[in-house]
């Protein structure tokens, strides 16, 4: 094999493996896409724990409202019968009633923005579900798809090193033949070409720019005829 062919393999050996590099480049940027993908469900996944403690404080405060709602309205019915036997408190009363009832209107305005807010909530729980249900198997093929690739970069890289060996071996083998089988003055053919090896043969022929594929004797015969 000439040096320009040896060259020629030798930049497609290179081409080879930045191309590998490339795919490996490739496959990491795809390996943290998909954990960057993981964080962001974790996150999701928080978010919804801390929406439904949330709602449980929610749950929590509004029933404390109606409780309040409803002892308010006991000492309102108190209030209102103590008013015959309490006639020079009825003024001071009623400023605590309409202090009491603007309060509680804050309490509602309050309590339907906590009920709008769990609801809200809720919709996005229910969203968040969804979503996560609907790229889970997305993210299952995209994880199928990372390991097919790896496995194939890894099969690339053992033939381009696979090649590597035999285009050692390939080369030593012709030093041995330029070595053992000297050119011969003028670009004479030897005289005992059965005694030469097939690679040697096709040594020879290979640098007279001649087919160096056959059996020996037609390796033989192939030189004789030059």
């Amino acid at each position: 094999m000439s040096d320009e062919r040896v060259q020629q393999l030798e930049e497609r050996l290179t081409e080879e493996t930045q191309r590998l590099e490339k795919l490996y480049v490739a496959y990491r940027r795809l390996e943290e896409e998909l954990q960057e993908k993981n964080a962001v469900i974790d996150v999701l996944e928080k978010e919804a724990i801390d929406k439904e403690i949330e709602g449980e404080g929610l749950e929590s405060l509004l029933g404390e409202k109606d409780s309040r709602i409803r002892d308010l309205e006991m000492d309102h019915a108190k209030a209102r019968k103590r008013i015959q036997h309490l006639e020079p408190d009825l003024e001071k009363m009623e400023e605590m009633y309409s202090r009491e009832s603007a309060r509680l209107g804050r309490v509602f305005e309050v309590a339907e923005e906590l009920d709008e807010s769990l609801r809200v909530s809720q919709a996005e729980l229910g969203a968040r579900d969804e979503w996560y249900q609907s790229h889970m198997s997305l993210f299952e093929q995209l994880n199928e798809a990372i390991k097919d690739r790896f496995d194939m970069i890894e099969r690339a890289v053992e033939a381009v090193k696979d090649q590597q060996d035999k285009q050692a071996a390939f080369k030593s083998q012709m030093e041995a033949v330029h070595e053992d089988a000297p050119e011969q003055k003028n670009n004479d053919p030897p005289d005992n070409l059965e005694k030469l090896k097939v690679a040697e043969l096709r040594a020879i022929l290979s640098e007279q720019g001649m087919d160096a594929k056959g059996k020996k004797s037609e390796l033989i015969e192939r030189i004789r005829s030059a």
